[in-house]
C-alpha cells in the first residue's frame, strides 16, 4: 500500500501539470471501487482544478464548488498522460483537461477511491476523526506521550494508528522505532516522555527523508508504463529479516503485529518488559491467649 511519503511525492508530481487547468471531461470506466464512484464526480467538468493537497494518504483535489477526493488503496497509481492514450485494464477513473492533459487512475484491487464532498463538506466522515500531520507544527513534543497515557498497546501498533498521527505506516514505523532504539512490542505506557519526544524528531526525519528520496520519481507520473510504488530508497530494518543489522551485525528478526511484519535488531532495539506486580494475601494475625 503507498504510504505518505509515496502519497505525498505523487502530489508532487501531478499538481504542475494540472492544477489551474479546467476539466473538460470525467470518464468513468468502472465505479466499483472500496465505495462506488458517486455521479456527483461529473460536476466539476467545466471548472478550474485551483489546488491539490493531501491529508493522511489521501489527496485533495480543490475545486470552487467542492472537493474531490482521491485515495490510491492497495495497488492504485496516478499517471498524467495525453489525452489520446488508450485506456489499459484496470483504468478505472480519468478526468481530462484544457491543456490536453488526463489525470487517469488504475487500480488492480480497486480498493482505492474516488468521491466528491459537496462545498467541501466530508459527508463519509474520512478526515475528521484524523490525528495531526506528522510533518507539520500540529505533531508536537508532548502528543504521543499524551495520547499513550496508561495504554497498554504496543508501540508499532500505536504508531499506525491514524487516530493517533496520521501516516506513519508499517515502513516508516519500522524505520523510526529502530532509529530509536525501541522494540516494536515495547508498550507505550512504559515509555518516557523525553523517549517520545525523541520519537517524534525522528518520525518527521524519516518521512521527510523519504519524500526526498522520492523526488527522482517525479517523471514516472508522466510514463504511461510507468510502475511507481514504493521508491528505491535505503532501509534498516524493513524488508531485511535474517540479513545483518548494519550498526551491530546482529541478525535481524521478525514478528507479526496486527497481521502486519515487524522488523527489528535485538540487540539495538530490547524490549522493556513490565514487571509484574504480585498483590500479596495478608498475614492472618492470631488471637493472643487469655
Amino acid at each position: 500500500m503507498p504510504e505518505l511519503p509515496e502519497v505525498e511525492v505523487c502530489r508532487l508530481g501531478i499538481t504542475p501539470h494540472i492544477a489551474n487547468q479546467k476539466v473538460t471531461q470525467v470518464i468513468i470506466r468502472n465505479p466499483k471501487l472500496r465505495w462506488p464512484i458517486p455521479d456527483e464526480v461529473h460536476s466539476v467538468v467545466g471548472q478550474t482544478l485551483e489546488k491539490i493537497e493531501r491529508r493522511s494518504k489521501y489527496l485533495l483535489l480543490r475545486f470552487s464548488s467542492g472537493t474531490l477526493l482521491l485515495h490510491l488503496g492497495m495497488s492504485g497509481s496516478l499517471r498524467i498522460l495525453e489525452e489520446h492514450v488508450p485506456a489499459a485494464k484496470h483504468d478505472h477513473f480519468e478526468m481530462l483537461f484544457d491543456n490536453d492533459k488526463m489525470l487517469r487512475l488504475n487500480d488492480p484491487r480497486r480498493f482505492g477511491a474516488v468521491l466528491w464532498f459537496p462545498e467541501h463538506h466530508d459527508l463519509q466522515g474520512l478526515l475528521t476523526k484524523l490525528g495531526p500531520e506528522p510533518l507539520t507544527e500540529d505533531f508536537t513534543y508532548g502528543h504521543l506521550f499524551n495520547k499513550a497515557g496508561n495504554r497498554k498497546v504496543p508501540v508499532k501498533t500505536f504508531l499506525m494508528d491514524n487516530h493517533v498521527v496520521v501516516g506513519v505506516g508499517n515502513i516508516y514505523a519500522n524505520e523510526a522505532l529502530f532509529i530509536a532504539s525501541i522494540h516494536p512490542a515495547t508498550l507505550v505506557n512504559s515509555i518516557s516522555e523525553e523517549k517520545f519526544n525523541e520519537l517524534t524528531d525522528i518520525i518527521k526525519q524519516v518521512l521527510a527523508a523519504a519524500i526526498e528520496q522520492g523526488g527522482t520519481t517525479l517523471k514516472d507520473f508522466t510514463q504511461a508504463d510507468g510502475k511507481p510504488g514504493y521508491f528505491a530508497q535505503k532501509l534498516f530494518v524493513y524488508g531485511r529479516a535474517g540479513e545483518k543489522c548494519d550498526g551491530c551485525q546482529t541478525i535481524l528478526e521478525e514478528i507479526r503485529q496486527s497481521n502486519r511484519s515487524s522488523v527489528f535488531c535485538p540487540s539495538c532495539q530490547v524490549q522493556v518488559i513490565p514487571k509484574k506486580v504480585v498483590n500479596k494475601k495478608p498475614k492472618k494475625t492470631t488471637k493472643s491467649a487469655k
